[in-house]
């Protein structure tokens, strides 16, 4: 199978391409960042109408998105919400002129409408149901990440502790969160693409830890390999989601998460301080 991952250089994308590499199967890669040629919002794109022809499979990963300081940033503005319209009315409009399956990567935030974020992804899952694709929602999927302006909160802590010897968190740290290593969701996304043709279209399939911990105990837990830097918490209440969902574990019928939190985290500050060996 010729997989075409959309968003190949995004912090799911790349272990995705990587761990289908690793398995030995075809990989088409597609994304802004490797190449500005290589644009989801413009409208019938020569590449990408290449790339989708050569394909069987597609993973619509690509979102103009980041952890909580980039969506607090900017999920208000116009050119979040338009950057993002643009990249789902081509893409989706692509896959339906060309019949392919596909798997949308959603979130379990789809729900919460006071998150752009939410809205736009519902949106998503909404063309997803018109074309039969599979719905998968993540649940704060964490890994190796390039881009500092779009760190997630796990990445964010480690640079923190790396840059300045301690951990500020931009809120009291009491809620809850289930975190998975970016293999795990590559793992899944590889193993729902094998079985697309069985699969039921009108479930969302969650795929996460199926663990709940707070996030002062992330930092905490981050501090410990940083000769245990203080954390600073913050007075503020979480403003991203203000909605707890549980999820549902139907998705374990075919995948299990395998990496858990305390190992998930070692790979992370491993990789990030091999990069900085390497520059």
């Amino acid at each position: 199978m010729k997989h075409l991952v959309l968003g190949s250089s995004g912090q799911i994308g790349g272990y995705l391409v990587a761990y289908l590499k690793k398995l030995g199967e075809d990989v088409l890669e597609f994304d802004i960042r490797r190449n500005d040629k290589e644009d989801l919002r413009v409208y019938k794109n020569n590449i990408l109408i290449k790339k989708m022809k050569e394909s069987n499979f597609v993973h619509f990963l690509a979102f103009d998105i980041g952890g909580s300081k980039y969506m607090q940033k900017y999920q208000e503005k116009f050119n979040f919400i338009d950057n993002n319209m643009k990249i789902m009315v081509n893409t989706f409009d692509m896959l339906e002129k060309m019949n392919k399956p596909f798997i949308f990567a959603s979130s379990q935030m789809s729900n919460m409408m006071n998150s752009n974020y939410g809205k736009l992804k519902l949106i998503g899952e909404s063309y997803s149901k018109t074309l039969t694709g599979i719905i998968i929602k993540f649940w704060n999927v964490y890994g190796y990440e390039k881009y500092p302006e779009k760190f997630h909160v796990i990445t964010d802590f480690i640079n923190n502790a790396i840059e300045n010897n301690k951990i500020d968190m931009l809120t009291n740290g009491k809620e809850e969160r289930q975190f998975l290593y970016a293999t795990d969701a590559s793992e899944c996304l590889y193993i729902l693409s094998k079985k697309y043709k069985e699969l039921n279209k009108n479930k969302e399939y969650h795929v996460t830890s199926f663990k709940w911990t707070n996030i002062i105990n992330i930092a905490k837990l981050i501090s410990t390999h940083f000769q245990n830097c203080p954390v600073y918490p913050s007075y503020k209440k979480d403003t991203i989601q203000l909605k707890k969902n549980e999820p549902d574990n139907c998705i374990l019928k075919y995948w299990e998460p395998k990496v858990d939190l305390k190992e998930g985290i070692k790979r992370v500050i491993r990789s990030i301080n091999e990069k900085r060996i390497t520059l």
